[in-house]
């Protein structure tokens, strides 16, 4: 993606965050990043990852970008470096186990990296617990990327039965009860009489989370829910629009297309 050379120096460069309001900002932005990098992205993140090349590390940046790069060369280096020599492993184990490790050593980045901030520009120790809580709210890159924020969201939610009830409900009602179309949520435009409904959806979807971008369920954004894995997508994220939808009888996120495609 965004060509910089000499890995995360060249990241830390772009940027310097001072307050915690800036730096969680840069957290989200880099996060961001990630999360495509092994959701939307993943079979280029994949082929990037070429176990013939030498130590290839992920980089994300402030910008939502991702970088597969070789690491900063100068010593010590300006920011903490991700974990190096992700693309050894990746044919040694199965790709779903890759993703999660290189989403687990992502997430301690993005905490080193922030609090390298906070100790640079003298964060005191209200500072960095409002960061903390702050980073906290948000579900992890190895939640967004494994689907664990979307079983805790679901755990959360009682009873059960009426998510399923609801889910159906409100994915029959923009497509007039078709039973052969994936499954979607158009922006919500409430009428006198289905102006109930609209809200139980927004409720029953409130905590729902973006497989792409890890952002929560709105009810004025256009979704849609992968008929493979079931994780819900924000339409934008994904590239479809309300229209293309209508004509689609199962839709596949990029991640279960190319675990299809991949032999």
């Amino acid at each position: 993606m965004d060509g910089v050379g000499g890995g995360g120096g060249g990241a830390g460069a772009q940027c310097n965050p001072r307050t915690v309001e800036e730096v969680f900002r840069d957290f989200k932005g880099r996060r961001a990043g990630m999360i495509r990098a092994l959701t939307t992205d993943v079979a280029e993140f994949y082929q990037q990852c070429d176990p013939e090349k030498e130590n290839l590390c992920l980089y994300g940046f402030p910008s939502e970008q991702w970088e597969v790069n070789l690491p900063a060369e100068e010593v010590p280096p300006e920011l903490p470096e991700p974990a190096l020599g992700i693309n050894f492993a990746r044919d040694g184990m199965q790709e779903k186990d890759w993703l999660s490790l290189v989403a687990v050593h992502s997430d301690a980045w993005l905490l080193a990296v922030a609090f390298y901030f906070g100790a640079r520009f003298g964060f005191d120790k209200a500072d960095r617990k409002r960061l903390f809580n702050m980073i906290n709210d948000l579900p992890t890159i190895f939640e967004v990327v494994t689907g664990a924020a979307k079983k805790q969201q679901l755990k959360e939610k009682t009873p059960v039965s009426n998510h399923s009830s609801n889910k159906s409900k409100s994915n029959s009602k923009p497509q007039q009860g078709s039973e052969t179309q994936g499954k979607y949520l158009k922006p919500l435009q409430p009428k006198d009489e289905e102006e109930g409904l609209d809200y139980e959806d927004e409720d029953e979807h409130g905590e729902t989370l973006c497989g792409a971008c890890g952002e929560n369920y709105a009810s004025d954004e256009f979704w849609i829910c992968c008929d493979i894995c079931e994780k819900w997508f924000h339409g934008k994220c994904v590239k479809i629009t309300p229209a293309r939808a209508e004509h689609i009888k199962q839709y596949k996120c990029p991640s279960c297309s190319n675990k299809r495609a991949r032999p």
